[in-house]
């Protein structure tokens, strides 16, 4: 915990650091009230930041822009958003405060952009209030009624489509595509609106049309690692595996060359962490297994302040049963148990259990069970675990003699998995089915393992997994025929 506070202390330090113009990163734009030039330039920067949530750099940029001009409301504006990234709630508000004290004396589209942002906040305070979500959107679609053309504008309302208030772009929906795609026409330039339409194709299953906006956003950001990251995560979902490993390499050797030069630790930057996470889940699914372990072992020891972050420190645990290797997975779900987090901590008590069920301890994995659900109640994100934890129960239900509540379990959560939309979650499904495969035939349900296949061949028949679980049903029919 000590450590988490001491990265927070460290990271507002570096977030007011001094920044130099950088090439490379794509173009943004929104004029703002000033006379310098040069705090324009940083301004503009900081915005391209932001498109592509690099969320210290955005903030240094800002900064920068307000050093050589502290009146730029706007810029106080977007500070609030990127250190709400960062974890800085309070300087968050600080500079919103800022921005709406200094909108009198900005433009009419800034004001109202200011308006918007504040509302905004409001409504990432209380996600769970429709009402001010509607108020934010509301006020968007005011000011494009003022403004129909304005880009920043159209990129925001297609964002705020998203049930989400909070949400930068990686949730959009097929609602937010008209939107994005008349930002793009007026700026075609630009590389903000091929980001954001890339998310919205995967979140709704269109994966070529996502590759394309994914790759035209690497071309204009060659040297931000998550226009990089970007390419390789539509490429993996196209059947492009080998390629999406040299897309998350290239991004992987950006952050670190980044990092080296400016002085970041590893776990202020959080694309790092999780390109890590996805190219060891790449080499992983072309059984390169011990190229995923290492790179897996280097994330999970990274420490972050994100919650989502420690939530995919599960991913090493998965990776360690699916090897075989269960006692080594028990001991990293109990690392994850000891996080001050309750939504980690039930990370762990899950993966504890999973572990248990593969050591044949089925009422230790029952009291996981138990301690997760505890955990979950009540708890916010708790949805991002309801797959995992069904998975949980249907295996101990399994291992417990209870066939008919454990199929059900199961194949509710291999149907719920199978649901979730966007390549992270297609391939985290893919080895989520491939384990409850294996689980259905180490109890000697080879009913719910043929099951099983058939939906691991629906969901990826490129993945040699979902052949070997066929081919293994297969040849237990030859057997018992015999």
């Amino acid at each position: 915990m000590t450590s988490i506070v001491v990265l927070a202390a460290t990271l507002a330090q570096l977030a007011v650091r001094p920044v130099p113009l950088r090439p490379g990163i794509g173009v943004a734009h929104s004029a703002v009230t000033t006379r310098s030039k040069q705090a324009q330039a940083f301004f503009d920067q900081g915005l391209a930041y932001i498109h592509s949530y690099v969320w210290l750099e955005a903030a240094r940029s800002f900064n920068q822009a307000l050093r050589l001009d502290p009146n730029i409301a706007a810029a106080y504006a977007e500070l609030s958003i990127a250190y709400t990234e960062l974890n800085d709630a309070p300087a968050a508000h600080d500079a919103i405060a800022l921005a709406r004290a200094l909108a009198p004396k900005t433009s009419a589209r800034e004001q109202a952009w200011i308006a918007a942002r504040a509302l905004q906040m409001d409504a990432e305070a209380a996600p769970a209030d429709a009402a001010k979500l509607a108020a934010y959107r509301a006020a968007l679609d005011a000011a494009l009624k003022q403004l129909p053309n304005d880009v920043e504008l159209l990129l925001a309302r297609g964002k705020a489509e998203s049930r989400d208030p909070a949400d930068r772009g990686q949730g959009s929906i097929a609602s937010a595509i008209p939107y994005y795609t008349k930002a793009l026409a007026l700026a075609p330039g630009q590389f903000a609106a091929h980001h954001f339409l890339a998310h919205a194709y995967e979140n709704t299953g269109q994966v070529q049309p996502a590759l394309v906006e994914a790759a035209a956003y690497a071309r204009m950001a060659p040297n931000i690692p998550h226009a990089r990251h970007m390419h390789g995560h539509e490429l993996r979902r196209a059947g492009r595996v080998a390629d999406a490993i040299a897309e998350f390499t290239a991004a992987d050797e950006l952050d670190r060359a980044y990092m080296t030069a400016e002085g970041i630790p590893p776990a202020f930057d959080w694309h790092y962490q999780h390109n890590l996470d996805l190219l060891a889940t790449s080499y992983q699914y072309l059984g390169q297994n011990d190229k995923a372990e290492a790179l897996f072992r280097k994330s999970f020891a990274i420490p972050s302040a994100m919650l989502e972050q420690e939530f995919n420190k599960r991913e090493w645990p998965v990776f360690l049963i699916a090897e075989g290797r269960a006692p080594e997975a028990l001991d990293a779900a109990k690392a994850l148990i000891a996080q001050p987090a309750p939504l980690v901590q039930a990370t762990g008590h899950i993966e504890a259990g999973e572990a248990y069920l593969a050591l044949k301890q089925v009422p230790q994995a029952g009291a996981e069970y138990n301690a997760a659900l505890r955990l979950m109640r009540g708890a916010e994100g708790a949805g991002l675990l309801a797959d995992a934890l069904r998975q949980l129960q249907g295996g101990v239900f399994l291992h417990s003699g209870r066939a008919v509540e454990g199929r059900a379990a199961l194949q509710q959560a291999a149907t719920d998995m199978r649901s979730r939309p966007g390549p992270d979650a297609w391939v985290e499904t893919t080895f989520a089915l491939e384990a409850m495969a294996r689980m259905a035939r180490e109890v000697g349900d080879w009913e719910l393992a043929e099951w099983m296949a058939r939906q691991m061949i629906d969901h990826d028949p490129n993945y040699a997994g979902s052949r070997r679980a066929t081919e293994l049903v297969e040849e237990h029919k030859r057997h018992t025929r015999r």
